[in-house]
Parts: C-alpha cells; sequence; structure tokens
C-alpha cells in the first residue's frame, strides 16, 4: 500500500530529520478523521498504523512538538472531544470520538 502524506505546514527539526506536526494522509474517504497525538506515544503509533493499514485519509497533529501556544490550542480544541486530554484522541465527522487504541471500535467506525 502506497500511502501519500501532504505537509500542511507546521513542522520541527529533530536529530532524525524534519517532521511535520500536522499532516494529512491521503486515502479513501470516510469522512472527516483526526487522530490527536504525541510523537512518543505508542498507541498513538499504532493508532495511525491502523488507519494507513485502513487507507483512510486523515489528518493528525503531533501536539507535544508543537511550541507552546500552538500547543495550547490545539489541546484546548481536542478537550472539546475529549475532556480529559488524554491521547490519542481520535475525532470522526466532529461526532465519534474514540479515545485510546480501541481496533474495534475504529474499525466499525471507519468501515
Amino acid at each position: 500500500m502506497i500511502v501519500l502524506r501532504v505537509q500542511i505546514g507546521l513542522q520541527v527539526k529533530t536529530l532524525m530529520g524534519v517532521i511535520s506536526l500536522i499532516e494529512k494522509v491521503e486515502g479513501r474517504n470516510a469522512g472527516e478523521v483526526m487522530l490527536y497525538g504525541l510523537s512518543t506515544c505508542m498507541w498513538c503509533k499504532k493508532t495511525k498504523k491502523l488507519l494507513d493499514e485502513l487507507g483512510v485519509q486523515y489528518t493528525y497533529a503531533f501536539i507535544d512538538l508543537m511550541d507552546e501556544e500552538t500547543k495550547k490550542h490545539y489541546h484546548e480544541e481536542m478537550k472539546v472531544w475529549n475532556p480529559r486530554g488524554s491521547f490519542p484522541t481520535l475525532v470522526i465527522n466532529d461526532r465519534t470520538t474514540i479515545v485510546g487504541y480501541d481496533e474495534a471500535r475504529m474499525r466499525e467506525a471507519l468501515q
């Protein structure tokens, strides 16, 4: 499977190279899918991997790598959907929120 990633704008340089903080991944349209995550979170990485395997289009944000002002903005945006503010948080069509790695729920919501 080929995964096409479209950089949205925010980037940070790390020892591993340049990382996009907000990125859109092209794929099959399953609605508006947004993943809020941390670059160091194992469950966030597993969620991204599952989204890639499902071949759906989604946008994700690595909140931990953002500057403080941007981080605050995205964290507050995410807390509308997940008041605990935990990661990963997946929002589908501004209606469905999946907090944590729940493969069965993700597969069902994105089929």
